[in-house]
């Protein structure tokens, strides 16, 4: 009875070992549960013959064989892949983000001028131009207070020259 036992053991050990070979061929998905499907044995045959389980996990951790005349690929650069992945997709949605407070910002300029809560264009250019004129006023005023103070310079000068020829005659 024991030799019927072990005889059925190892033919399900080769059949799992022989649906690990094939499923690492074929691309085929390398989990407990797909080789145990494909072996035709209970998942816990798997686990109870740890030897067996080792083996199907180091077939998953090393890469398929090339296909022919393509480039193999390795774990490292799948992991290169990966990290650019990640990078790419940060850098989108950085740009996202951005793009999306830039549209919040325009929605909402564009929802207060045309709520009537901000003010009307006509406004908006009056005060543009009261803010000109504010300008202009201030570089006109330094203008006259300058000319004030060479005036009043002239009227000393002017009234020491007549004090001056009052003073011969």
């Amino acid at each position: 009875m024991n030799n019927g036992r072990q005889a059925g053991t190892e033919r399900r050990r080769t059949r799992v070992a022989n649906a690990i070979t094939v499923a690492r061929r074929e691309g085929a998905p390398l989990t407990a549960s797909a080789i145990a499907r494909a072996a035709q044995v209970d998942r816990t045959f798997l686990y109870r013959h740890r030897d067996l389980l080792e083996v199907l996990h180091t077939a998953a951790r090393e890469p398929a064989a090339p296909a022919a005349g393509g480039p193999a690929v390795t774990r490292s650069s799948l992991q290169a892949d990966l990290a650019n992945a990640a990078a790419r997709s940060a850098r989108r949605a950085a740009r996202v983000q951005q793009l999306e407070e830039r549209l919040s910002k325009a929605l909402g300029k564009e929802v207060w001028r045309t709520s009537g809560l901000g003010p009307p264009a006509d406004v908006a250019e009056l005060n543009t131009r009261i803010t000109l004129l504010e300008q202009r006023n201030v570089e006109l005023t330094g203008a006259l207070e300058e000319r004030e103070a060479e005036l009043d310079a002239a009227r000393a000068a002017n009234r020491d020259l007549t004090r001056a020829l009052n003073q011969r005659g």
